[in-house]
This record gives structure tokens, C-alpha cells and sequence, in this order.
């Protein structure tokens, strides 16, 4: 049977979680490779990779590397290129929020945030776009946020502000990268139910309450559940495929229609 990814290469960045679960990365690497993609998969802490290769079906290289660090981003692209001889898809998954306004968040915390969200984004399209066009192609798929577009229940507006930014760079790569042959679309997962939740998000939001940070997530959903990562992998997927062979330069919202309300 015919993969849709049968004979792509595919980098995909912050492929690892910081937990059990499925977290967006790791659930691209899985749903990938699966669809016959051979998976270059990144991520900072080689063990947060593990559950991954175990997950994942068919072919899976791994990589550390910080996604925030020029040199290292560069080492990581000829690593695959090393490894798998050309690189066809880039996922860009790395990124997490903290607390906090413009008063909250100190100078340094607010770097950090554009940093982690926004430059490694721009690092890894830098060194991968090049390798893009000697093959005549290839597809990007860079993952935001819904609090790139609405205010999402906190505030985090170093987060919000680099995930915005995440969706003007990547129509305006999108549109400057045409000619070559290179599509350019983002993702933008709303409140999913990820590894992040447990790990991260209670404790900064709700006393280290994972039941009522799920509760108050839940209710700005229309569709009444949330999703988890998977649901980010299958659009990330459709936009890496052929089948979005006429797409670029625009977002799939994943949501389950939370920034179509009102309130």
C-alpha cells in the first residue's frame, strides 16, 4: 500500500514530549512515518525522543540540538542530509509559553519567549530552505497557536507575540519561496490536551490542579472535548503531502471552533 509520504525525507523539530502522551512532535513523527515518510527526528533532550522511536513504524533517525542556536542548526540539517541524503519536509514543533504580561515578564523572560517560539522557527527555515531549492522543492509546516490570534484564558504575551509572528513568517516565506518550488503553511493547535498540560501548564495556572485546568480548557471549546497532538499531526500532515500541492502561505486552525466564538 502507497504511503503519502512514500520516499520523503522529513525533519521535524521538538519530536520528543515532555511526557507520556502525545504531544504534537511526537505525534508527527508517528503519524510520518507511517505514511512511508523516512523521519529525522530533533529534539533537546534525547530522552524526551524514546517513547517516540518506540512509537513510531517504519524509518526514524534521531538528533539533539538546540533549535535556538545557529551553528547547531545548521549541524543538525547536514546530519540529515548525512543521514538520508536530502530533506523534502521541515515540521518546526519546538515552543512553550510562560506567564505573564509586559509588566510580569522581566527583559530576559520575553527574549527567551521569542527565542524558544519564533527564532528557532527562522533558524531552521534559514538552513533548510537552501537544501529546498537545489531539490527543486519541498514543504514546511510551522506550528503556532491560537493565542497567536486571540486572547486564550492567560496572559503570555511573550508566547502570544512570537506565535503571531509565527504565522506572518510563514506567509511571507510562503510567497517569497513560491517561485521555488517550496510551500509554506502553518498549524495552529487550539487547547489541546497534550503532555504539556501535566508537566507544565497546571502549575502555572491552576494551583498544579489538572483536573480543573482540563475543566476550564474544555469549556471555551464548542465541540466539548479537546483534542490531543494527533489531531496537529493529521493537518501537518495533509499540509506536508502532495494532496496540498496547491496550498501555501496560509493556517489550519485546530481548535474545535474555541477562536470562532464570540466569548
Amino acid at each position: 500500500m502507497t504511503g503519502r509520504l512514500d520516499g520523503k525525507v522529513a525533519v521535524i523539530t521538538g519530536a520528543g514530549s515532555v511526557g507520556p502522551g502525545w504531544g504534537n512532535g511526537r505525534a508527527a513523527a508517528v503519524a510520518f512515518a507511517r505514511e512511508g515518510a523516512k523521519v529525522f527526528a530533533v529534539d533537546l533532550e534525547p530522552g524526551a525522543l524514546t517513547e517516540t522511536v518506540q512509537r513510531v513504524e517504519g524509518t526514524i533517525a534521531t538528533h539533539t540540538c538546540d533549535v535556538t542556536d545557529d551553528t547547531a542548526v545548521a549541524a543538525m540539517i547536514e546530519a540529515c542530509r548525512g543521514e538520508f541524503g536530502r530533506i523534502d519536509i521541515l515540521v518546526n514543533n519546538v515552543g512553550g509559553s510562560r506567564h505573564g504580561g509586559p509588566v510580569e515578564l522581566t527583559e530576559q523572560d520575553w527574549q527567551a519567549q521569542l527565542d524558544y517560539n519564533l527564532t528557532s522557527v527562522f533558524l531552521t527555515c534559514k538552513h533548510a530552505i537552501p537544501v529546498m531549492r537545489e531539490q527543486g522543492g519541498g514543504a514546511i509546516v510551522n506550528t503556532a497557536s491560537t493565542s497567536g490570534l486571540r486572547w486564550t484564558g492567560s496572559a503570555q504575551v511573550g508566547y502570544a507575540s512570537a506565535k503571531a509572528a509565527v504565522i506572518q513568517f510563514s506567509r511571507v516565506t510562503a510567497v517569497q519561496h513560491a517561485a521555488d518550488g517550496i510551500r509554506v503553511n502553518t498549524v495552529v493547535p487550539g487547547q489541546l490536551h497534550t503532555p504539556m498540560v501535566e508537566s507544565r501548564l497546571a502549575g502555572q495556572r491552576a494551583g498544579g490542579d489538572v483536573e480543573a485546568l482540563l475543566a476550564q480548557r474544555q469549556a471555551r471549546i464548542p465541540l466539548g472535548f479537546m483534542g490531543d497532538g494527533r489531531d496537529t499531526a493529521y493537518a501537518a500532515l495533509f499540509l506536508a503531502s502532495d494532496e496540498a500541492r496547491f496550498v501555501t502561505g496560509t493556517e489550519i486552525v485546530v481548535d474545535g471552533g474555541m477562536t470562532a466564538r464570540c466569548d
